[in-house]
């Protein structure tokens, strides 16, 4: 049975348990349970902290798990990030009082608050600059004004927050995050994709897969006459080529294709203009490439 971690709350928790409802696994209904089990896709789900995700995988003691790019570099555990599962995206950079800083290497001999020492410790290695590292369980911002730090790393969205600190972004980009399927070492021989032993791992990461790609596409269905199929079809050639069936009309012909779903009202337009008609859009549950 198939061992997988979900994050138990915080921002990654609800997209990782609808993802996993959508790619067709059952889930807890009760936010109070730790442990489920789904026999019928011979699976068991551990409730857990997102930051503690990376830990278990890695140990061994479950075999894959959803959490964050950034929870499993700060980790420093030896799981590995499988794919990325396209949400919970983020941004991490440096910020320090107005004026302070310029860049990367004036944070040398300083001291810097955040909550990822693991994953800032490591990116100032890898730039050369040693820093003094203060740990903070959240709301690094008021790390400056009180006097902890000189400057700090931390997620930035609009950077409204550190503004309001009086701190201002300087420096490179520390990390673009986002939620990933991980693995243990020990059951992959690097992904999932090359020698997985796990029962179920790669079903998951196909599943998972489907379910990306089910969102990112729209089923199109249309009628054109022959003579502009070849037109039509440049606008629509699905992943591997448009199904085209006869109609019962011989000029006409009945198209289906996977199109982009941020596209699909242009691509109706188009397709309008080149003389195709009873132009239909279904959207796609599920996907198998």
């Amino acid at each position: 049975m198939l061992k997988i971690a979900v994050p138990n709350k915080g921002s990654l928790s609800e997209t990782a348990a609808q993802m996993l409802a959508e790619a067709g696994y059952n889930g807890r209904r009760d936010p109070r349970e730790l442990v489920i089990q789904d026999p019928k896709n011979d699976v068991e789900f551990f409730y857990l902290r997102p930051r503690d995700i990376a830990t278990y995988v890695g140990s061994g003691a479950l075999d894959v798990g959803i959490t964050g790019r950034d929870l499993l570099l700060d980790s420093e555990s030896p799981a590995v990030e499988v794919a990325e599962l396209n949400f919970g995206e983020s941004t991490f950079r440096f910020a320090g009082p107005g004026g302070a800083f310029d860049s990367l290497e004036q944070l040398q001999g300083r001291r810097v608050a955040t909550s990822y020492p693991g994953l800032v410790g490591a990116f100032l290695a890898e730039s050369n600059v040693t820093a003094t590292l203060v740990k903070l369980d959240g709301a690094v911002e008021s790390a400056v004004r009180l006097g902890v730090a000189d400057a700090v790393a931390d997620v930035v969205s609009t950077g409204s927050t550190l503004r309001k600190a009086g701190l201002e972004i300087f420096g490179p980009v520390i990390l673009q995050s986002t939620a990933v399927l991980i693995s243990s070492v020990s059951l992959t021989s690097g992904s999932l994709g090359e020698g997985a032993q796990t029962p179920g791992a790669l079903t998951l990461l196909r599943r998972l897969q489907g379910v990306l790609l089910a969102r990112q596409y729209v089923l199109m269905d249309y009628d054109v006459p022959r003579i502009h199929l070849d037109a039509a079809s440049a606008l629509t050639p699905g992943i591997e080529s448009p199904t085209i069936s006869p109609l019962a009309d011989p000029d006409w012909v009945a198209v289906r294709a996977m199109v982009p779903r941020l596209e699909t009202n242009l691509i109706m337009d188009a397709l309008w203009e080149v003389g195709a008609r009873a132009i239909l859009v279904s959207p796609i549950h599920a996907v198998r490439m």
